[in-house]
């Protein structure tokens, strides 16, 4: 497919533990390349998730599996320790079952745009017509223009989107679809940022303070002015961000979630 590798050594010697990062769904590891670029003193993983990028011949296997599968990949890549999580989207809701079932393995979390909350029926039914569309170009194209995809940016996904097979998308869409935070999460006590896109779907939203209630120690945010795929939207905004968290910090600039 892209060719984007999973494995990013460090430009110089590394300052700090080895990051992991799960991508969306319909996209695969190179949806991190922006982020890549601005870490170069970490050692940075960036896994295919089961069924995208170069492993769209894979079946997806349920989430459960696919945290393992993540913590082995990486396991495989030489990481045998902690390391720092980044998920968004569908790597988010990954990313929470990695917390679930090997906490040990989890240095600290940064989630944004987790869907943990089951959607309501106007997000199924657009699931629905993405996979009545999932064939066709022009609906691809269609969904780069809408998440706000910089043009040299929108070929690759729809490459790739064209790539995924709908029976991985289907399975995936149930999986994520189900809702609800693993009851192992609690046996995570380490650092946890979770946020969501100020601009996002409600549930999203909704969803942080779900994790909250499992996690206490989670710190929930909104990101200013941005919707889900906010990584691209506002490169630096995340990556400023994200490089706080790994220092220690949470960035200011992330807004308080109302409680109401």
């Amino acid at each position: 497919m892209s060719g984007f590798p999973e494995v990013h050594r460090p430009e110089t010697d590394a300052a700090g533990s080895p990051v992991v990062m799960l991508h969306g769904g319909n996209v695969a590891n190179w949806m991190w390349e922006l982020q890549v670029a601005a870490l170069t003193d970490r050692l940075v993983l960036t896994p295919d998730l089961p069924g995208f990028g170069e492993r769209v011949r894979e079946y997806w296997p349920g989430l459960d599996a696919v945290a393992d599968d993540v913590v082995a990949r990486v396991t495989d890549h030489g990481v045998d320790g902690p390391f720092d999580l980044v998920g968004l989207s569908l790597g988010a809701v990954a990313a929470v079952r990695v917390l679930a079932r090997h906490p040990d393995r989890v240095r600290s979390a940064f989630l944004t745009g987790a869907p943990l909350e089951q959607p309501g029926a106007g997000v199924r039914l657009i699931a629905r017509l993405q996979l009545a569309f999932w064939r066709a170009p022009w609906y691809w194209r269609a969904l780069a223009a809408a998440m706000g995809l910089p043009p040299d940016s929108r070929e690759r996904y729809v490459t790739h989107g064209l790539s995924v097979r709908r029976e991985t998308a289907s399975a995936m869409f149930a999986d994520v679809y189900a809702g609800g935070v693993p009851a192992g999460v609690g046996d995570y006590s380490g650092p946890l940022l979770a946020i969501a896109g100020e601009k996002e779907d409600a549930a999203v939203r909704r969803s942080l303070m779900t994790l909250a209630q499992a996690a206490p120690q989670a710190q929930v945010r909104l990101a200013p002015g941005v919707h889900h795929i906010w990584n691209v939207e506002d490169t630096s905004l995340f990556n400023e961000v994200l490089r706080s968290w790994l220092n220690g910090t949470t960035d200011p600039r992330l807004l308080p979630v109302p409680r109401h």
